[in-house]
């Protein structure tokens, strides 16, 4: 998501009226993505989710500043073996007692592409329905991010692999001890939605500064 684009075109604006343009202009286009703006000496706390009907990755972050620090991971998992049903249930009550434990005060998830397999598809958007529910229904802002955005926040490149979001994450989060890919995975999604929120809150507070 590019964060210049919203104020393109308003050049023609001048002086006093053009800061109070950009401000209000941008400050609605936050606000309709629901991106957490953290003000100066605030803390803020993430959920990111990498969505899947047998493993569902969690990881959980603390944001203060341009400080991250690691929280928590871990992995929601549904047996193969049981109705579709019963797996959905049981990821939701999982992913329930990670929100309730942890208490973020926004969450991120990752959006998922359409492929050849139009029932495995079908699953993991089910899947994804979970993990947007759960924190929906604790009342939390949830951002959405393409893999690629999440791969070119944490790495750098859009392409990267596993092995480089892995390398990255641990680099990010020093110490930290991984479950698996999936909270990995989770955690990159997690770090993504951080940068977003702290470059939203870098733009208003420039914006907030020129109207003074």
């Amino acid at each position: 998501m590019s964060l210049t684009a919203p104020c393109e075109g308003s050049q023609k604006y001048h002086g006093k009226n053009a800061a109070w343009f950009l401000f209000a202009f941008c400050a609605k286009f936050f606000k309709s993505r629901k991106i957490t703006i953290m003000e100066q000496g605030q803390s803020m706390r993430v959920l990111g989710i990498d969505p899947g009907l047998r493993n569902m990755g969690w990881g959980v972050i603390e944001v203060a500043g341009s400080r991250i620090t690691h929280v928590a991971n871990g992995v929601c998992h549904s047996l193969g073996t049981d109705e579709l049903g019963v797996r959905l249930a049981s990821l939701h009550r999982q992913l329930t007692d990670v929100v309730a434990l942890y208490a973020p005060d926004t969450a991120a998830v990752e959006q998922t592409f359409v492929n050849k397999d139009g029932a495995g598809t079908l699953k993991l958007g089910q899947a994804r329905g979970i993990a947007m529910l759960v924190p929906a229904q604790a009342g939390l802002s949830i951002g959405e991010y393409y893999p690629n955005a999440i791969k070119k926040a944490v790495v750098g490149v859009g392409h990267a692999d596993k092995k480089q979001i892995d390398h990255m994450v641990r680099l990010q989060l020093p110490g930290v001890t991984l479950a698996g890919p999936d909270a990995a995975d989770a955690l990159a999604i997690a770090i993504c939605h951080a940068h977003h929120a702290q470059s939203a809150g870098r733009l208003t507070a420039a914006l907030a500064k020129a109207t003074a």
